[in-house]
């Protein structure tokens, strides 16, 4: 595996970086640490700007080339923020701050956006312009459209951009990408279901929301089985259903919360269409009301096939032929790199983490040996495309 001696020679101390982001994790926006030390090592690599408060707590960075940054323009970028989870690792570096970690490997993908990054201001080995992006709120928050809507690919003239996500099960070294949707829109829903209570002993005398609940969930399952094109992926699931407090009261309202999960923006479309309607039918038809709140979540992360050829081509270079799969199936997780992808094109990679806890699990770590891999695969898709002359 062609690894950047450089960046072999860099592992070590960017894998302190990573530890300690990990012993300090902040979720959504209040990356205020983790934001001030980034920025802090981006000054010291010698970048040509490095500019806070993009996105509330965001930072860039800008790389010029040998020609002084004139030509094209392409951005990285990294997600800085934790999960609210409770780690159980083990792990010597582990959280320090009860009940948040970095349960995704956010912590490895600043780490190696920042070990390019000090790798490619201290080369200039291309011409053009780099913009390192590190982005808070990944996680639920949008923190990549708060970006957007700052000004971030107008600022610096973007014009592609590139993402990478560690991929447990997947071996260290080995890559997994796709054309077109990689990853689900990811809507949520609040139904609130009012019939009429009373006591259990009469039921006759009242409208169990329960009941109506009870046939919302399963009839919110004919979407996928019956409404949807079957080669079209569609996921409805209830994941919370709150009523009644006393064994013999009957209550007067039920609480229905979920998500949809999509990677088609017509099955999108029609899977809020089919809810509204069998929600509000099937409730009319006990008695009882229905009031939906149907909110539109993360897009569909959908890769740009010029780039994410270009970007098989990188990861190849890096990991060998037979390394990088081109046709990985679609995840039904969200993620908000899709904001960018509608910006800009660009392309969006798994890299793999090796034999880990799934991600988002309390007993997941990054693998700090995909550290000097995904730097290389930064630096060589910098390099690739906008060589020196």
């Amino acid at each position: 595996m062609p690894i950047v001696n450089r960046l072999a020679d860099l592992a070590d101390e960017i894998t302190a970086w990573r530890r300690d982001f990990h012993e300090n994790p902040e979720i959504l926006y209040d990356t205020f640490r983790t934001s001030e030390k980034v920025a802090e090592l981006l000054q010291s690599f010698g970048l040509d700007d490095v500019v806070t408060g993009i996105g509330k707590t965001g930072v860039v960075g800008v790389i010029k080339g040998r020609n002084g940054g004139t030509g094209k323009t392409i951005a990285l970028r990294a997600d800085m923020d934790a999960l609210p989870i409770e780690e159980i690792t083990g792990k010597p570096y582990a959280s320090k701050t009860p009940g948040k970690m970095h349960a995704c490997g956010h912590d490895g993908h600043t780490a190696m956006l920042l070990g390019a990054a000090k790798y490619l201001s201290e080369t200039r080995n291309f011409d053009g312009t780099v913009v390192v992006i590190f982005q808070p709120a990944e996680e639920g928050g949008a923190g990549a459209k708060a970006m957007i809507d700052d000004g971030l690919m107008t600022r610096w003239p973007i014009e592609e951009v590139y993402g990478m996500h560690n991929f447990p099960g997947i071996p260290v070294g080995e890559f997994g990408i796709r054309k077109g949707p990689l990853m689900a829109a990811t809507d949520e829903f609040r139904i609130t279901i009012t019939g009429k209570g009373g006591h259990a002993a009469k039921p006759h005398q009242t409208i169990d929301p329960i009941v109506v609940g009870s046939h919302v969930v399963t009839a919110l399952q004919s979407i996928a089985s019956r409404n949807a094109d079957p080669l079209k992926s569609v996921v409805v699931s209830v994941t919370v259903f709150e009523a009644g407090n006393a064994f013999n009261v009957i209550p007067q309202e039920a609480t229905l919360r979920g998500t949809v999960r999509t990677l088609d923006a017509g099955v999108r479309e029609l899977a809020e269409k089919r809810m509204k309607a069998l929600v509000s039918s099937i409730a009319e038809g006990f008695g009882a009301t229905a009031e939906i709140d149907y909110i539109l979540g993360y897009p569909v992360t959908a890769n740009h096939d010029a780039q994410t050829e270009f970007a098989i081509e990188v990861a190849e270079g890096i990991a060998g032929k037979g390394k990088v799969d081109p046709d990985i199936a679609p995840m039904m997780g969200g993620e908000d790199f899709s904001y960018m992808l509608l910006e800009r094109p660009g392309a969006f990679i798994f890299a793999g983490n090796g034999d880990s806890a799934g991600l988002h699990h309390p007993a997941y770590d990054f693998n700090d040996d995909l550290i000097p891999v995904g730097c290389s695969y930064w630096v060589k898709l910098v390099e690739t495309a906008m060589p020196a002359r």
